[in-house]
């Protein structure tokens, strides 16, 4: 039962930090920085496909930020949910820094998030959420959208791939309209690289009647070109 317990209590309390390894439960100081305190940015896809709506993101997609978001998403340490939700509301605040909105995540592959056994993308959206009700803003999360269809893996897809790979997967669930309608959409993942999974989401909210404000993700490309810096 203790070996049981520890190997629990590793994957949501990690004994080392999830960005750089040294020993310590949770994220050191300097990786949490990378995370949540490298300066809000607008950034976009290159090449940009048409209909992606303007992304900010948190942080770079390197070095501890791509560790900590992978040891989330695959390895299921959930605690780093926390960090990553208050540098996604960061990103948020950008695309929308007040009033009503919805957050509403890009969903993924049924048999990804059953593999994993979580879904990651949901879990820091309404860590966001939080965050931003904290600070008097009127953000609700809502898991509105699904993949319709079977898609293949998009790793090893080019830019163009990608797109026709998702074109009409992603949909707005049954009695979603209304939701969608009633205020602006943020659209909202852990990672932005060639925007196509950004674009099927903002095709399926745009179907239905919704508007979408903006999109915001915990990561994006690293190259500053991409984009300028806010706040910093």
């Amino acid at each position: 039962m203790r070996g049981w317990w520890r190997e629990i209590a590793g994957l949501v309390f990690p004994a080392e930090c999830a960005g750089c390894g040294r020993a310590r439960t949770g994220l050191c100081e300097e990786c949490r920085a990378a995370v949540c305190g490298a300066g809000v940015r607008k950034v976009r896809a290159d090449p940009v496909p048409e209909g992606l709506p303007e992304v900010w993101a948190a942080a770079g997609y390197a070095d501890e930020v791509r560790a900590v978001l992978l040891a989330h998403k695959e390895r299921g340490v959930t605690g780093l949910a926390r960090p990553l939700g208050e540098a996604l509301a960061g990103a948020v605040r950008a695309v929308a820094p007040g009033g009503v909105m919805l957050l509403v995540p890009v969903p993924s592959a049924r048999r990804a998030v059953a593999v994993r056994g979580h879904d990651a993308i949901r879990r820091i959206t309404l860590v966001a959420a939080r965050e931003l009700r904290q600070d008097g803003i009127r953000a609700r999360a809502a898991a509105v959208l699904r993949q319709g269809r079977a898609v293949a893996d998009q790793s090893g897809l080019s830019a163009r791939e990608r797109l026709e790979n998702l074109s009409g997967a992603v949909t707005g669930r049954p009695g979603s309209g209304r939701l969608l309608k009633a205020a602006p959409v943020v659209l909202v993942d852990d990672l932005m690289t060639t925007g196509a999974s950004l674009v099927a989401a903002a095709r399926a909210v745009e179907a239905v009647g919704g508007r979408v404000a903006g999109a915001a993700v915990v990561a994006g490309p690293r190259d500053e070109t991409h984009g300028g810096r806010l706040g910093v």
